[in-house]
């Protein structure tokens, strides 16, 4: 469900945040589904469950999630995850057209290296 890089750079909470967001967006997590607990996540990932409780803290203050006490925490739908995504995918996006302008390339390349890239996935 949830893979954690070592590599990573970012702290560990960002990251569980990250995936948990991407499960959301992709439609793996839905509205009210029940998130593992604390304590079950922090053992299936093998890390502190302050860890997860920050990580779970953060989602709840996005309106990601929301608790229920006693019963656990469960994803909300009020928040657009998948949308706010690809609003940041975009900005991205759009930042690396204008280096790509600044620096002189045209829009038919910046198309054939986009065509190229998109080529390259596997989107089955």
């Amino acid at each position: 469900m949830l893979c954690l890089d070592k590599h990573d750079p970012r702290p560990v909470y960002e990251q569980v945040v990250e995936g948990l967001e991407r499960l959301m967006a992709r439609g793996v997590l839905v509205e009210d589904d029940q998130l593992p607990s604390v304590r079950q996540l922090a053992m299936d990932l093998s890390v502190n469950p302050n860890t997860i409780q920050k990580a779970y803290s953060e989602l709840l203050s996005r309106g990601e999630i929301y608790s229920i006490r006693g019963r656990g925490n469960f994803v909300s739908g009020e928040a657009d995850v998948r949308g706010r995504m690809m609003q940041n995918i975009r900005s991205r996006m759009e930042t690396l057209l204008r280096e790509a302008k600044e620096i002189g390339a045209t829009k038919q390349e910046c198309e054939q290296m986009f065509c190229s890239l998109l080529g390259g996935l596997d989107y089955d």
